[in-house]
């Protein structure tokens, strides 16, 4: 940053300057007409900590991290300046697009506007750098980019939770960076079958929805530890089973779909927080026992599905909005899973198809969000098996029915490769749900 003081040119008047000061100075000018002068200012930018709260007061010369996570923040500019004070704010945790920043310039003016004009920044891993002009614009951005955020390197380890062994049951398998799955983990939460899980927050995950008997909205948040939480109070969301979730925006989760004795669309975001929203109005065909995963590295992908045994898609932004029905490829199923690999992709398998037979195929998903045909299935042909990621870029499927309740897994490996069977680990069981953590 110190760089971009040094460097700054500030010309008031006419003339042609054919030099910069030394660093660390600003060329200012002294009066009316080509009167020129340095100025030294202070050289470089002090960082502050991480800022989290929905008010702050800036200081010229600082850098602020804003964390946005919880709340908006509004920051107050300083009352007096001088030609030459800088200010930095950066997006901490990714999150303006949320909750913004707002500028309150405080008597002074922004880009030539006065502080009646409420000035916002409203974009995911902005920096917004600001320096003082005079008074004719007062502060004005010399740069207001977006960081580009680091390639997603995906969460190594995942989670098979809940279910029915011909009763329902909340025993969990965890699945290890190397895509072992563990002996079961004694249950916490409400035992159910037919719901759901995502992975949240980048690195945890929550299961949602189901039957316990009748329908239910309970979720149970998993920590970054692969530790399963006790029932949170049941979410404003639509009671239902049979849907599907999966994780976008890198790391925001969204439920979609289902049966609440009949079809639906209804959609609900998971905040990176865990926090389950209300309803959004349903797009696309509604239906159940849908599949989902995410891909392209933010964005995320429903398909397939039930009533009729469907295969049309619909593609989640990474924002969280569900586009329209896109034509179906590969064959019309249910009762599927679907699982991301290799960092940005992702893979449908396996389920039950229109002749009444379970199968093996998958399909594979590119990092746009294109499904492929039909590849040939490996492994054992069940339906209402469960996936998730694990080690960063690869994958598993477990469990489900093929007549009678399994516990087998396959691999998926970074190339979007099924293996064969690996024998069975936990109780054998389906209608289960499954995601990943770090």
């Amino acid at each position: 940053m110190s760089g971009i003081i040094g460097s700054r040119l500030n010309v008031r008047g006419s003339g042609l300057v054919s030099k910069l000061g030394t660093d660390g100075q600003v060329l200012t000018s002294t009066g009316a007409g080509t009167q020129l002068a340095f100025e030294d200012v202070a050289g470089g930018v002090s960082w502050q900590a991480v800022e989290t709260g929905s008010t702050m007061t800036a200081v010229a010369g600082n850098g602020y991290p804003i964390d946005t996570t919880s709340n908006a923040c509004t920051i107050t500019l300083p009352a007096s300046a001088s030609n030459g004070d800088q200010i930095v704010f950066t997006d901490y945790a990714r999150n303006w697009g949320t909750n913004a920043i707002t500028i309150d310039s405080n008597g002074l003016k922004y880009q030539g506007d006065d502080d009646t004009y409420d000035v916002e920044y409203t974009t995911d891993g902005q920096s917004v750098n600001i320096v003082y002009s005079g008074s004719t614009k007062g502060w004005i951005p010399i740069e207001d980019d977006t960081v580009t955020d680091a390639p997603s390197k995906g969460n190594t380890e995942g989670i098979f939770g809940f279910g029915n062994t011909g009763s329902r049951v909340s025993t969990t398998n965890l699945v290890s960076n190397a895509g072992v799955v563990s002996s079961d983990v004694t249950g916490v939460g409400t035992a159910r079958s037919g719901l759901v899980a995502t992975q949240y927050g980048g690195d945890k995950g929550i299961f949602g929805f189901g039957n316990d008997g009748s329908r239910v909205s309970t979720t149970n948040l998993v920590s970054n530890a692969g530790v399963v939480a006790s029932d949170q109070a049941a979410t404003t969301g639509t009671v239902r089973q049979d849907l599907a979730a999966c994780s976008f925006g890198e790391d925001k989760g969204i439920f979609g779909f289902g049966y609440t004795g009949s079809a639906t669309a209804v959609t609900n975001l998971v905040s990176n927080a865990g926090v389950v929203a209300t309803d959004t109005t349903g797009v696309g065909t509604a239906r159940w026992y849908p599949a989902a995963t995410e891909y392209g590295g933010d964005k995320g992908i429903f398909g397939f599905g039930d009533p009729g045994y469907l295969s049309m898609t619909n593609l989640v932004t990474n924002a969280g909005v569900v586009g329209t029905d896109v034509t179906g490829v590969g064959t019309a199923r249910v009762t599927l899973g679907a699982c991301g690999y290799g960092y940005d992709k992702g893979i449908f398998g396996f389920g039950y198809d229109a002749t009444a037979s379970v199968v093996s195929m998958t399909n594979l998903v590119s990092n746009v969000g294109v499904v492929a045909t039909d590849t040939t299935g490996v492994g054992t042909a069940r339906r209402v098996n469960q996936a998730c990621e694990y080690d960063g870029d690869k994958g598993i499927f477990g469990f489900g029915n093929t007549g009678s309740y399994v516990g087998m897994s396959n691999l998926v490996s970074n190339a979007g490769v099924v293996s064969s069977d690996v024998a069975a680990v936990g109780t054998a069981r389906a209608d289960l749900a499954a995601c990943s953590f770090n």
